[in-house]
């Protein structure tokens, strides 16, 4: 009877086995998935902890420029993680309020191919000064075995004072290690 059972456990386990989809069969994310995006929901989140009682000043309207995040090992690389990282930030502020300033459409900043709006520490004040804008939102990712760390800062151009920083981390997921791929 023992045997019996046996058999019968095993023939219903490769049954059920043959039943699920094959190893190798691709599984897309669906449409729900990605707008419930956890990536973008704290990137968000950063930025309103960032912005959160911020005070603009007087007029509160003066331009922000928002730099490339950068690799903090080699402040002049980054990779698709920072650069999308920076797009997401701005898109963020903007929707807050802030006049953020899309230097991609100016003519008169050069914009490194495959690297982004880098700001160096003595190009801002020239960049900011052609914007009008007193404050630039910088920041560094760095990559560890589980996480990967970002730093934001805003940065006051006149005297290149941090006014307000953030940091927090990201899950080394299959999506943030895509994007640390092909740093430049």
């Amino acid at each position: 009877m023992n045997s019996k059972l046996i058999l019968s456990i095993a023939a219903a386990a490769a049954l059920l086995a043959g039943c699920g989809a094959p190893a190798n069969t691709r599984v897309d994310p669906t449409y729900d998935e990605a707008a419930a995006s956890k990536f973008v929901a704290l990137n968000k989140d950063a930025i309103t902890k960032l912005v959160a009682d911020f005070d603009r000043g007087p007029t509160g309207d003066t331009p922000v420029l928002v730099a490339t995040v950068v690799n903090v090992n080699d402040m002049r690389r980054t990779a698709p993680l920072g650069r999308t990282l920076s797009e997401q930030y701005a898109s963020h502020m903007a929707t807050a309020g802030f006049n953020v300033k899309e230097m991609k459409l100016r003519g008169d900043v050069f914009i490194r191919e495959e690297t982004g709006e880098l700001l160096l520490s003595r190009e801002i004040k020239d960049i900011a000064r052609s914007h009008n804008a007193n404050m630039v939102l910088v920041g560094t990712y760095s990559a560890a075995a589980n996480f990967t760390y970002v730093s934001l800062k805003f940065v006051r151009t006149e005297d290149s004072r941090i006014v307000r920083g953030h940091d927090y981390a990201l899950p080394n997921d299959r999506d943030v290690q895509r994007l640390l791929q092909a740093a430049r």
